[in-house]
């Protein structure tokens, strides 16, 4: 395993600060352009918990970074070697979860009527045999729409997403199969656009972003400008908590209600366990475009979630944001561009062909950095281990956050 560089976080400098407070007054603490520190013990919890934690999600060496916070103050953050605090990673899905608050707060600005709405209200291209599809299915991933083998992965180097979206049809009724398809969450793009009249990308920043204090970040667009709203938001570990705790405190951040509270409790209702599911482990449940990691009397924890293993959890009932990502390398820009690559983007799958590229990069044919711009996660930053022991780290989350 590589050498990691821990910091484990004992603030005591700043321990003076708390004396005096009530649990309630801590609890309204949120950051300015910094995370405030605090110790495991000034916010009553047991470091063991929290280092067994980041024992076991740095067990896989893809782990990038991690931290851990409670009551809106960081108490534990770790990195492997060579990335820090700064260090930037992608989030791939979890920017779902981001985009899908938008669609909260269109609602909360009557710019979208109900989340019940047919998507055809909002996209013309839609009244025809997906005229019945709502928006509540295309966030719960119940749309019925076309999934092949590939589940779309050529979406994802197509030069046009949202044009390759439009053109998906309809394979099953809505509402009886659970079905991951990033189809759903791209169309989100045009649902924005079309209600807005603003591109996702600048209402994320506008709406969300900026108003927590999210200001280190790429939205990734495709060739054509769309912005990628089911994936590629590249930030730090700390700037992702944030969105983390915006959701933990029921979308209220410093007094300022920025998404509805009832759009919170909505997102985070147990919504499919007992649906059909063609591609995913039901033990886990997913709603509006969130994962669920536990939801039984032990806790109720959602987390965003991202290919290869990126993660934000959010334990609202504990105030608690436990966020990992994998280890990335940025290739540069935000706007995709595949430069001499594109010439094997029709053939295998996103790990095939990233793999032809490591190795076409290690022979010299071509330079990752230089040809092309694009999120991309290589061998190093996938994760194995975090995977099988899935299970056990949410377990040992939940502990972690017991006073």
């Amino acid at each position: 395993m590589n050498r990691l560089r821990a910091a484990i976080l004992v603030p005591g400098l700043i321990s003076g600060l708390f004396s005096g407070l009530g649990f309630a007054d801590i609890a309204e603490h949120f950051p300015a352009e910094n995370w405030l520190e605090a110790s495991a013990e000034e916010v009553n919890l047991d470091q063991s918990k929290i280092d067994r934690l980041f024992d076991l999600s740095f067990a896989d060496d893809a782990t990038q970074g991690a931290a851990f916070f409670k009551d809106g103050r960081l108490i534990t953050e770790r990195y492997a070697e060579g990335f820090d605090k700064d260090s930037h990673g992608t989030s791939w899905s979890m920017a779902k979860s981001f985009y899908a608050a938008l669609i909260g707060i269109s609602i909360d600005r009557g710019e979208i009527a109900s989340l019940d709405d047919p998507v055809a209200n909002y996209l013309d291209y839609f009244n025809d045999e997906r005229r019945e599809i709502t928006i509540r299915q295309i966030l719960n991933m119940t749309s019925g729409l076309d999934f092949p083998s590939h589940e779309h992965e050529d979406m994802f180097f197509s030069s046009d997403h949202l044009a390759y979206a439009r053109d998906v049809g309809v394979e099953k009724k809505a509402g009886q199969l659970f079905e991951y398809n990033n189809v759903n969450s791209m169309l989100l793009a045009d649902i924005l656009l079309q209600v807005t009249g603003v591109p996702a990308d600048k209402l994320l920043a506008d709406r969300i972003f900026n108003k927590i204090g999210l200001t280190d970040v790429v939205l990734w667009q495709d060739a054509a400008g769309n912005p990628l709203t089911y994936c590629c938001v590249d930030t730090t570990v700390r700037q992702y908590s944030r969105f983390g705790l915006l959701f933990a405190r029921n979308g209220n951040w410093n007094g300022e209600q920025i998404i509805s509270s009832d759009y919170v409790d909505e997102t985070f209702t147990k919504v499919w366990d007992s649906l059909n599911s063609s591609t995913i482990n039901q033990d886990r449940g997913y709603g509006m475009h969130w994962w669920i990691s536990s939801h039984d009397e032990r806790a109720v924890i959602f987390n965003a979630s991202g290919k290869f293993g990126q993660y934000i959890f959010v334990d609202r009932t504990n105030d608690v944001v436990f966020t990992r990502i994998t280890k990335y390398y940025s290739t540069g820009g935000s706007k995709q561009d595949w430069g001499s690559l594109r010439y094997i983007n029709w053939f295998g799958s996103i790990e095939f062909r990233v793999a032809l590229a490591e190795f076409l990069d290690w022979t010299g044919l071509i330079k990752m950095q230089a040809d092309i711009k694009t999120p991309v996660t290589f061998e190093e930053g996938t994760s194995e281990e975090f995977f099988r022991d899935y299970s056990e780290i949410v377990d040992a989350l939940i502990e972690a956050s017991k006073s």
